[in-house]
């Protein structure tokens, strides 16, 4: 492995276990967090909780890839690897260690990875996982499997259940079907917030500039994120240190028959600058519409105007609820 370590803003990463320190009390949790939902922040505000009763330190362990990725399945991910790490670190997890997922990682049987992962890498003295949380060659190890050897291990365990919203026992695989489906609301009240993407704007055809809505298109460099359901949606927009408000579309405009490449293209309202090869982040605030293919440009143009309308309605509303 390569040795790579650095202080975020106040987490440190390591990518080698070789090298992770000797700490005095570590509170781990291990899993691959993809979303950082309200399930997985339950079990990280925990752990940063006994971490602070014991004057310890709380340790996060990930894995990249994705081990789904690694076996060749097909699934989209909700979060980036920057996009996880800056959220754990604004949880305030003091240490984090990304294994890489690999052959080697893939075939520690479950007594393995404890042993070469919590006891021999990181030195636990208290274990806190998810209810569902599984781990080892065939997912064999969980709180069961470490409940029944309890007394092997020189750390205690905690089991954190199931973070429940009207009684949907929330899980990523439920974020990730709600944004296939455009349901943005639901993915953000089982997130805790917003879906985000971010992507660099690249130079398109500029066809909405000719029809009174330039957009910015944008390039995501990750091709393992999540493109939410094809439409029209209502978005804030962040580039820099500003937020814009924006009218998204995510589509392979059904309008001009020889154009079928996927779209991630957004009018910023009230913005005229030319931000080529800027990075703008987009926070799914509603979903407006399905994608509709029209008879000309004239249909597109009257539409689109309607959906701004909605669309600054939409915005309107999210931020009104945000100052309750």
């Amino acid at each position: 492995m390569i040795f790579t370590q650095f202080l975020y803003k106040n987490m440190q990463i390591f990518r080698d276990t070789t090298h992770f320190p000797v700490l005095p009390y570590v509170v781990l949790s291990s899993g691959s967090f993809d979303g950082i939902h309200l399930g997985h922040q339950q079990i990280l505000k925990r752990l940063v909780q006994i971490a602070k009763e014991n004057k310890g330190q709380s340790v996060i362990i990930t894995f990249f890839p994705h081990p789904r990725l690694f076996f060749g399945q097909e699934v989209s991910l909700l979060n980036t690897l920057e996009e996880k790490i800056i959220l754990l670190d604004k949880i305030g997890i003091d240490y984090l260690l990304i294994l890489p997922f690999d052959k080697e990682l893939a075939n520690y049987t479950a007594e393995e990875f404890i042993q070469k992962i919590y006891i021999e890498t990181t030195h636990t003295k208290k274990l806190v996982i998810g209810y569902d949380h599984h781990f080892g060659k065939g997912r064999e190890g969980n709180f069961t499997f470490l409940a029944k050897n309890i007394t092997q291990y020189p750390f205690q365990i905690e089991e954190i259940p199931a973070k429940d919203i009207d009684n949907i026992a929330i899980s990523s695989t439920k974020i990730r079907k709600a944004l296939l489906s455009g349901d943005t609301k639901t993915a953000c009240l089982y997130l805790g917030r917003p879906y985000s993407l971010k992507g660099k704007v690249i130079q398109g055809d500029k066809l909405g500039r000719k029809l009174g809505f330039p957009t910015a298109n944008l390039e995501i460099a990750e091709a393992y994120k999540l493109i939410p359901k094809e439409g029209v949606y209502a978005v804030e927009v962040f580039w820099k240190t500003n937020k814009y408000e924006g009218m998204l579309h995510i589509g392979r405009r059904p309008t001009l028959q020889k154009q079928n490449d996927l779209r991630i293209e957004v009018h910023l309202l009230n913005f005229e600058q030319e931000i080529y090869d800027e990075y703008l982040e987009l926070h799914f605030i509603d979903f407006i519409r399905e994608n509709i293919k029209f008879e000309n440009l004239e249909q597109l143009t009257q539409q689109l105007a309607e959906d701004k309308i909605i669309c600054i309605k939409q915005l309107e509303t999210y931020k009104n609820s945000n100052k309750k």
